[in-house]
């Protein structure tokens, strides 16, 4: 399958790059063969990718073929080194908002270098040249050859809404074009493929140009394609079957910089991970790195033995399938993503410089812009003033610096002199501007009066500088956050913390508790003694990832929790026997009289990956297995019915259906049905995305989780809810 979709897109990279036809083949074969054996992602598919493009095309333009091929040589010599450095997540340091945005750029670029191609004529020397050239090309050029690039275009949007789209869509398309020129005998440029692979090969020259300019080729290739590999090693990794491991990054990096080498070596294009291979190597079944050697095997041997076949293939076609690969590149769903973190500005910029001013230049520029952002969000500072109990609390919170100290001084000035304050320092680092700032106004306002305490929630900044002792080390943003794992929070008893038992920690953790958190909620625990009345049952999973008091920001008191692998709800009258469950809803409905259950689900679930697979994973553990057969419902409305639209792997369908069905196990009691009937009971489906952190909240009637919006808005735009009045009081679809 993979190789079916990389034959026509290899040969398509290598005519717009500018590159003899075979160095695409060539570079489809060792990506497939030598990366395929050597990286460190066993399902990721490498060879040429359309993101180097615009690099590749610019180097045959200055400096020639040959001293491009020593070009991708070097640039694999340098990922080699890079990877034994082991300084490959590193790259993962340049922001997606610009790597997307170099992508979208490029696509924009080869779309409007291509359609010169499909119409019938011949791409100028800069995307800007090409656009502005556009009408004329569309008015005059009315050729057979516009006629086949339209046809392969349309295929390509038919064949991929077909029930046959399980086979590839590009090669449909070039096969149909091809086909149709074949027959009817068009007079169309088409693929000029040399007897052998290597008849065209030479012994790779570096061009007698200036080092600088030699050395920032081999940089751009080398990064470019580095940084392009490593990111789709990590969508791989989100989209991999259970079992598959995850990506040794370093080891990647090596692979792919040993198949530059040996591509430049043997006069092909430079390769890279390719999203659109690896994705469709995953999505049709893969699940060792022996699918992407063969794809490469495959290439070798249809290059070697098909020549003649691939002669017919017209150019205008070629052309056609890289416009729709370069409008698939401006992924708009990315902008979704960047928009909540307000990234989508350097998005934009990377994507028009890239366009405007080249690739190396454009990401310059966007890699400089999303710098400039980061410090800016760095050193802001949120400052908040109010009156409570007689008493003004001023609240600090962020990094206080210089830049911030006008904004502080602006708040406590709207303190009245004489006033007691209580002055609250939330901050990660405050320099000597920011200390002097307050220093001077609290002398000011305690010597007319006033009473100030200062209260520092984490770093004692302030007390350090009063002390004279040098500030302490700026922390993680996690090191002191009761949310996270204790691995990520700073322990002084526990040092170092490999060498703590579990007992130990288990331990720190409650001393951690017992002094900065027990104070806080002692009139809140005190109070709930007597007593408790929560409004919610929450049913979910034992898995140690969900958190129902953090997803939900609830305290003590407000959720009465069950908790089962698999967040399970045995049906009425089921042949395995189980009252744990139905216990606790019992005793939450009768008793504590809650309004509302809540099934939550989450993504790769265990407990579903095991029910996914038959059960062959969990056969070792009789009481296991023995519990699962609860799921057999999900599994067989899993395989039966349509499931929610959006989760792109099976694993994450089941969850999602799985909670659908434990709503419809809990209506299976009639004492439960009639309550919900009522209107004294409400149902609720929750999925938690562990990735994304992200919540989702059943709507019925659409039979999909949506995500709860940020704020809330009139009652039509929430999701529906089960226990609504307007549903009928079903739970779900079924």
């Amino acid at each position: 399958m993979v190789f079916l979709v990389a034959m026509p897109l290899s040969l398509g990279i290598a005519v717009a790059s500018g590159a003899p036809v075979e160095a695409g083949l060539i570079a489809a074969i060792v990506g497939g063969i030598v990366v395929g054996v050597l990286g460190g992602s066993p399902l990721q598919v490498s060879g040429p990718a359309a993101g180097l493009t615009v690099i590749v095309a610019s180097m045959i333009e200055t400096y020639g073929w040959r001293a491009t091929c020593a070009i991708t040589m070097c640039a694999g010599l340098l990922q080699i080194g890079l990877g034994a450095c082991r300084v490959a997540r590193t790259a993962l340091a340049v922001s997606p908002a610009v790597v997307h945005g170099m992508l979208a750029g490029v696509g924009v670029v080869l779309i409007l270098s291509q359609l010169h191609i499909v119409l019938g004529g011949s791409p100028q020397h800069s995307a800007l040249a090409n656009l502005t050239d556009l009408p004329r090309q569309i008015l005059s050029q009315h050729s057979l050859a516009v006629f086949l690039g339209v046809l392969t275009i349309a295929v390509l949007l038919l064949w991929e809404r077909s029930p046959w789209r399980r086979v590839p869509a590009p090669l449909v398309a070039v096969a149909t074009a091809t086909a149709v020129a074949w027959f009817g005998g068009f007079d169309v440029p088409r693929v000029d493929l040399p007897e052998s692979l290597l008849v065209h090969w030479g012994p790779p020259s570096l061009p007698q140009v200036r080092i600088q300019d030699l050395v920032g080729a081999v940089v751009a290739v080398a990064l470019v394609a580095g940084v392009e590999s490593l990111l789709c090693s990590v969508a791989v990794d989100r989209m991999r079957p259970v079992g598959v491991p995850r990506s040794d990054l370093d080891r990647e990096l090596v692979g792919q910089g040993a198949g530059n080498f040996v591509s430049g070596l043997l006069g092909g294009l430079p390769v890279a991970g390719v999203v659109v291979r690896s994705t469709t190597n995953v999505r049709a079944g893969a699940l060792t790195r022996g699918s992407t050697v063969l794809h490469g095997a495959w290439v070798l041997v249809l290059a070697l033995s098909c020549g003649a076949v691939l002669e017919r293939i017209p150019l205008s076609a070629l052309a056609a399938l890289l416009v729709a690969l370069g409008l698939r590149m401006i992924d708009r769903s990315h902008l979704r993503g960047l928009r909540p973190h307000r990234e989508t500005l350097t998005y934009w910029v990377t994507m028009g410089g890239v366009v405007v001013l080249g690739l190396g230049e454009g990401v310059l520029v966007g890699v400089g812009l999303a710098a400039c952002l980061a410090l800016r969000r760095l050193t802001r500072v949120s400052v908040r003033t109010e009156q409570r109990d007689g008493r003004w609390h001023v609240v600090v919170e962020g990094s206080l610096t210089f830049l911030g100290v006008p904004k502080l001084t602006a708040a406590l000035a709207e303190v009245p002199p004489g006033a007691p304050v209580d002055l609250d320092l939330d901050v990660d680092f405050m320099d000597n501007a920011a200390f002097d700032a307050i220093h001077t106004w609290r002398v000011s306002h305690e010597r007319l009066g006033g009473r100030v305490d200062i209260d520092e929630i984490h770093e004692s900044w302030y007390e350090s500088a009063m002390t004279g002792e040098s500030s302490p080390p700026r922390k993680s943003a996690g090191s002191s956050r009761w949310w996270a794992p204790w691995a990520n929070r700073n322990r002084s008893q526990l040092e170092p913390l490999e060498e703590a038992s579990p007992r130990e920690i288990l331990l720190a953790g409650v001393r951690e508790y017992h002094g900065s958190t027990a104070r806080l909620v002692r009139p809140i625990m005190a109070e709930l003694s007597m007593a408790q009345t929560p409004d919610h049952l929450f049913i979910t999973c034992v898995d140690s990832r969900v958190v129902p008091n953090l997803i939900t920001a609830s305290g003590p008191g407000d959720l009465f929790i069950t908790r089962n692998v698999g967040n399970l709800v045995p049906r009425y009258g089921a042949r395995v026997p189980d009252d744990s469950v139905m216990a606790s809803v019992e005793y939450a409905t009768s008793v504590l009289n809650v309004r509302t259950i809540t099934v939550c689900g989450h993504s790769m679930c265990g407990a579903m990956a095991g029910v996914l697979a038959g059960g062959s994973e969990t056969e070792h553990l009789p009481q296991l297995s023995n519990w699962l057969k609860h799921a057999n419902h999900s599994l067989d409305r899993f395989l039966h019915q349509p499931g929610p639209e959006g989760p792109e792997t099976p694993l994450a369908r089941l969850c999602q259906v799985n909670v659908m069905q434990q709503l419809e196990n809990l209506l299976t009691y009639p004492w439960l049905k009639r309550r919900v009937e009522l209107g004294e009971l409400e149902l609720v489906g929750m999925y938690l995305d562990l990735a994304t952190a992200k919540v989702h909240i059943l709507d019925p009637e659409q039979s999909r989780f949506l995500t709860v919006p940020d704020s809330v808005g009139p009652p039509g735009d929430r999701p529906a809810r089960s226990g609504d009045k307007s549903q009928g009081a079903t739970a779900s679809p079924a």
